[in-house]
């Protein structure tokens, strides 16, 4: 007990509604139906949790986390709760002396039990057909700054079976548990195989359809991790997990579930870095600062750029160092910062040159090409040609380059392409091309379930406005307006892109 109040639970308690008896009265039924009949809580314990920091014993902090994710309709985890006991105090950058108050990152010994914590509590909300999207983004500054002395160490991977006396482990949640035995090379070699196909179903397909499959998966290796493998085999479950998790979260991200989508970002990261593999801890954040960007965020994107640059270490391959820049370059375009972006986007070029040829590509980085390459450009420049048309032409120039190459079934990224080059286009003045390029977009949408294809279809629709009296746009402007999903009212924590 701190002997003081739990901000983190009372605030959580005032967005449930629920009274102190009211609550007592559901932990005592959930905690029976979780197989717990003997557990007794009162009024005055819950009291207790909020206004005097009290942290109860297991299992009623697994217990609070259910109750709080039905009743939120999100997920919310022990930590959100604030109901982890730390065994140790550090300070923090940028101040403050609790360790990480804003929950990331988590004592290392923590990393499978929130991962599998957190799994659970995802596959219950989509059991139920609960929105899953009601807390707010973390800013990314906050996220680079609780992460910065972490990320820079080097972990020391546990050959043993974690310490479940120890005062920072908690058990998973009591929902789809998944009672996994010791695995060996050859369940892992399948466990990454389904990686590659559940990475090619997102990038044809978009994240809504295989999603749940995937958080499904995650949640049986948080199970595996719980044993104690010989090293070699634990690295590669940490690095299947990364993936998964890099994986559920860029999914949740295609459909909408922002703050979903940030937690499995960092989820992956701690996943690659418990696994000693700091570039792919960097890859991950590289994922939740493309993120800030789309959503109208930049400045924060690039402070969780400059840590997923620095974090990586000295063993980042130059393909991988030219994908960060352009994605920095991105966001130096949404600020309006034409040659910041450029000197950025020469320097990825470059750099990508150079990689061509040299070490095998990670498997995380085979899916970045040379249409990849050149459809950021365009995206890029497509976003700079907004404070500054001159750039359009160079946008068209480099989507152009990037959709000749588009032949590998990747119909997401085609998507994008099409539309930076309609909105370039539209830009350009040009309405003609832009029209015909719209076209091919909005026909393959409709097998698509990416929504941030629609966010970027409602930003070139923008761009139609000034072209509404020409028949062939007045009449593109009406097809749109029919195909766009309506707004189901989700709430991302951030400003609209």
């Amino acid at each position: 007990m701190t002997g003081q109040p739990n901000a983190r639970f009372a605030d959580l308690f005032g967005l449930a509604g629920w009274s102190k008896g009211e609550l007592a009265r559901l932990v005592n039924r959930q905690a029976a139906a979780m197989g717990h009949p003997q557990l007794a809580t009162d009024t005055s314990r819950v009291r207790r949790w909020i206004d005097m920091g009290e942290i109860p014993r297991d299992p009623v902090p697994r217990v609070l986390a259910a109750l709080f994710t039905e009743r939120l309709g999100r997920v919310v985890t022990i930590e959100d709760l604030g109901l982890v006991r730390h065994g140790r105090t550090g300070k923090r950058q940028g101040g403050g002396s609790a360790e990480h108050p804003d929950g990331v990152p988590w004592a290392p010994e923590r990393t499978a039990a929130v991962l599998t914590e957190f799994t659970g509590m995802d596959l219950m909300l989509n059991r139920r057909g609960l929105v899953g999207a009601g807390a707010a983004l973390a800013a990314g500054s906050a996220l680079s700054s609780a992460m910065h002395d972490w990320l820079h160490t080097d972990p020391t991977l546990k050959a043993d079976a974690p310490d479940l006396d120890h005062p920072l482990h908690a058990d998973p949640a009591g929902f789809d548990r998944y009672d996994a035995a010791p695995v060996g090379s050859q369940e892992i070699e399948e466990l990454e195989r389904s990686v590659e196909v559940f990475r090619a179903w997102d990038a044809a397909r978009g994240g809504g359809l295989q999603r749940k499959a995937v958080v499904g998966q995650l949640n049986e290796v948080g199970g595996m991790l719980a044993y104690g493998h010989p090293p070699h085999l634990q690295r590669r479950l940490w690095g299947v997990a990364a993936n998964l998790a890099v994986l559920a979260g860029w999914m949740s991200h295609d459909v909408g579930l922002e703050p979903t989508a940030q937690k499995y970002f960092v989820i992956a990261a701690h996943a690659a870095r418990e696994g000693g593999d700091r570039p792919r801890a960097g890859e991950a954040l590289s994922r939740a600062a493309r993120q800030m960007v789309h959503l109208g965020r930049p400045d924060e994107a690039l402070d969780l750029m400059k840590l997923a640059q620095s974090g990586s270490g000295d063993r980042l391959q130059p393909r991988t160092k030219a994908m960060f820049h352009t994605i920095e370059a991105w966001a130096q375009a949404s600020m309006g910062k034409g040659q910041a972006m450029r000197r950025t986007l020469g320097r990825a070029e470059d750099l990508f040159v150079s990689g061509t040829g040299s070490a095998e590509p990670l498997d995380w980085m085979q899916t970045f090409k040379d249409e990849d390459l050149y459809g950021m450009q365009a995206l890029a420049y497509r976003t700079l040609a907004e404070h500054d048309p001159d750039a359009a032409a160079h946008a068209q120039h480099y989507a152009e380059k990037a959709l000749a190459l588009r032949v590998d079934g990747r119909e997401r990224s085609k998507i994008f392409d099409h539309l930076s080059m309609a909105s370039a286009c539209f830009i350009a003045d040009d309405p003609e091309q832009a029209d015909r390029y719209a076209r091919l977009a909005l026909m393959a949408m409709g097998s698509n379930s990416s929504r941030r294809t629609w966010d970027r279809l409602r930003e070139m629709y923008r761009l139609t406005a000034e072209y509404a009296t020409y028949p062939k746009i007045s009449e593109l402007r009406e097809e749109i307006r029919l195909a766009l999903p309506k707004p189901k009212g989700r709430n991302t924590g951030s400003a609209p892109a």
